[in-house]
Parts: C-alpha cells; structure tokens; sequence
C-alpha cells in the first residue's frame, strides 16, 4: 500500500486535506513521496514548513516559490509539487510567514489543492522530543502525523541518536546514555508534552513508526502500535526506504443478537453451548480475538441476553427495530462506534463455534492490505463468517434497509478473501436439527 493509505487519509476531516508532519524520523522524505501521491488525483500539491526545510530539499519540489509575506500567490503554478518558504539563510529556509501560512489555508481550500506541512525540526535525528515553543502546529490541521525512527532503539539516549535528549529523559525516565526502549518511545509519543503537544482537538492523529528495516523492528513496531492506540487513531509501521508499511487501528467487533429466532422457537442467542450461553460465547471470543470495542446489538429478549453478559466489558446497543430486518441491527451497532473506528468485524449469534484465530487472521491480514471487505473462503470455494469491513463501507452499510446483511454491497466493493481450512466456519443454527449436528461437533 502507499503511503496515503497507510496513513488513512480518507479518514480525515471533511475537504481537501491540511496535513502536519512533526516528529523525526523521515518527515521530509515522507512530506514528499506523500505529496507526489497526491500528484495522482489533485493537479498540484503544495509543501510548505512552519520551521525549517534543508536548501538541497528545494529540489524535491516541482517549483520552489519564496514566501516574502507581500506575495499574494496569485501567480503559483498549477501543476506538480509546489514548495513554498521563506528565503534561503545559512543553508536553511527560513519559516514561511503567518500571514502567507493564513493566506494558503483559504486559497487551497477554494482551489481544491492539498497543503502538507512540516511543522517540526530534528536535525535529521531518528528521535526528538519537543522544546517549550515546539512543534508549531496550525491550528486548521484535519491530521497531524507524528514521526518517529525506531531506528533509535537500543541505541544511547545521547545527542547523536535523540534531538533534546533532555527532555526526552524528562519525559521517559530514561537516564542519560541509556538504551532507547520501545517502552520510553511510546511514552514520550504519548505525552501531552511529547507526540501529542500542540495537536488541534479535532485533527485525527497518525503515528509513523518509520525505519523499521528488519522483521524484528517491524514486530516491536506492532507491539508499540498497540499501545499507541490508546492516545493516536492510527498507528503506521514500515519503512520509506521499501514503502512497505502495516496500518493498526482499533477493529470493532459487532455481535449481531437481537433477532427473534422465529424458525428455531426458542431464542437461538441463549441457547448453551459448553455451558455457556451462545450469545456470551461469541462475545467472549470477539474479547479474546482482539476486536474493540465489542457492540453487542440487542432486540428481541434484550433483558436476558444484558443479564449473561453485564460482567464483561462489552457496549450494550439496543436496536428498537429489530423487527424490520438486519440491516437495522447493522446500522444500530455502526452508530455505536467512534467515527474514528478503522473497521469492524460482524459475528452472528448463533455462531459459537467461531474460533478467535479466523478473526485475528481477518485483522492481521487487514492491517498489511486495508481490504475494503475480507472474508474467509473454505475448501477455496465457499464464502463463509465473519466477515470484516473497511471503514470505507460504512456509509453503504449505514445506507441498507430492510432484511439484509453486509452482503448487499459485495457487488460495489472488491472483495478479497482469506483461505480458511475448516468449514466448521460455514455452520449455523436455524432449527432444532442443526443445534443438535452443532453439538455433535464437539
């Protein structure tokens, strides 16, 4: 994947994209591959920095246009990658100038022209932690990516590796000289005076774990990632110099419980397996599996189903409509969720027999593609549960009616499978007949 979907741009606020780039680590070259993707839907793309850009980057850039704070702009070119600064000192541009930055926000927003900008200095430290007056973040950003080098771990917390490597010991409790840890990374990362200082409230937040060259640096960088999650909305591991990247984000898992069991009789979310209720069972491998948060949808027999459930740390969401079908319950667990969620898993209730290993397959296979549908396919022929969806679907899943499921939009999306070898996968319970070959399963 590239960059621009690593980074899940298409999550971001509504319009064209104001994106701040702070941390060290790869900032420039990021800023730029970036700017050149952009280069495929947008005629022109603009760079510009609230600190400083090296005097050889200039050429990176299609045009280079010197911010003298009376230039109004009027004449930039239309085409390709446009960097805008101030004049060139001591081998450095200078910051561009509020009134120009100000001016930039309007006219990209009016010309449809994304606008990228490098709002932090590192001097080319695969680490840094800000000083008082750092990062100068605008406050109009849609998203903020924090970069950061993992190429610092192990190595001295010293000036040669860390940029402030004060206040990088501040901030971690790491001494002077001691090895840079994945742990004091990610906390200084989630720092209000660290990764997260000068962030505008409403811009989504990316964490770049940039420079992860070998498979060990790219599993401590998953391990990070899942930490991070807690204060960022996305997490990215990779590497620039081999654009290959991993995007971690919370997946959700939805348990779709509030149907009425017509055919079976009984309510089918009760009913025990291996003492268990069904409807707890599925819950609880959605919990084991990763998924979070887990939305259970209630409807029909809503009482009993929140009495076997209240002891787990679970989100209860009651769909009044039960009744018209299961698009109703699909949309009564989607509006559950953060706006920020990355995507979601659903799991039918009278699936017990889902094992957690299919459903962190779908996530981890989800995380290196950002497949917009992914289900797992048995004995290479048969499409079978749970299936995962992009946050992309959401506004179509959000969009159905009447009593269908996910599958009403396969044919609008590309649909990507996962080989599964059991077809255990394929089973599920609508009459008495099939509870009993269930528990003869097992």
């Amino acid at each position: 994947m590239n960059l621009r979907k690593a980074f899940r741009l298409e999550l971001a606020s509504a319009g064209t994209p104001v994106i701040s780039f702070v941390g060290a680590g790869g900032k420039t070259t990021a800023i730029f591959r970036l700017a050149r993707e952009f280069l495929e839907d947008y005629p022109s793309v603009v760079i510009t920095a609230t600190t400083h850009f090296a005097a050889e980057q200039i050429q990176l850039a299609d045009h280079h246009v010197v911010d003298t704070e009376k230039k109004q702009f009027s004449d930039l070119p239309t085409e390709g990658v446009i960097l805008i600064t101030g004049g060139v000192i001591d081998g450095r541009t200078a910051p561009i100038g509020p009134e120009s930055l100000k001016w930039l926000r309007e006219s990209h927003q009016g010309r449809n022209i994304p606008l990228l900008i490098e709002a932090d200095g590192s001097r080319q430290k695969p680490v840094k932690s800000p000083a008082s007056h750092e990062p100068p973040i605008p406050d109009f950003c849609t998203h903020v990516i924090v970069v950061s080098g993992l190429a610092a771990l192990g190595q001295p917390l010293s000036d040669e590796f860390v940029h402030r490597p004060e206040i990088f010991s501040e901030l971690s409790g790491l001494q002077k000289n001691d090895p840079v840890t994945a742990d004091a990374l990610v906390k200084v990362l989630t720092h209000p005076h660290g990764g997260l200082k000068n962030i505008p409230l409403r811009a989504r937040k990316t964490a770049f774990l940039n420079q992860a060259e070998s498979t060990e640096l790219q599993s401590i960088g998953g391990n990070m990632a899942i930490k991070l999650l807690d204060k960022f909305d996305s997490v990215t591991v990779g590497t620039l110099n081999s654009s290959h990247y991993q995007a971690f984000e919370y997946t959700a898992g939805i348990v779709l419980a509030a149907g009425e069991s017509k055919r079976f009789g009984l309510p089918k979310q009760l009913l025990d397996w291996k003492g268990k209720p069904f409807v707890r069972q599925v819950t609880e491998t959605a919990l084991q599996a990763g998924l979070w948060p887990v939305v259970i949808v209630t409807g029909s027999h809503a009482p009993e189903l929140e009495s076997v459930l209240q002891d787990l740390p679970v989100k209860l969401a009651y769909n009044p409509d039960y009744s018209l079908g299961q698009s109703t319950s699909i949309r009564t667990g989607l509006k559950s969720l953060n706006p920020n969620t990355g995507s979601a898993v659903f799991l039918l209730a009278d699936q017990p027999q889902i094992p957690a290993a299919v459903i962190r397959a779908l996530t981890e296979s989800h995380s290196q593609k950002l497949q917009s549908i992914l289900a797992p396919l048995v004995l290479e022929e048969r499409r079978a549960n749970p299936v995962l969806f992009d946050h992309v679907t959401f506004p179509d899943l959000l969009n159905l009616t009447g009593d269908v499921g996910g599958r009403a939009i396969f044919d609008k999306y590309r649909v990507e499978y996962l080989p599964w070898h059991d077809d255990i996968l394929l089973f599920d319970v609508d009459n008495p007949g099939d509870y009993q070959r269930l528990m003869e399963l097992e």
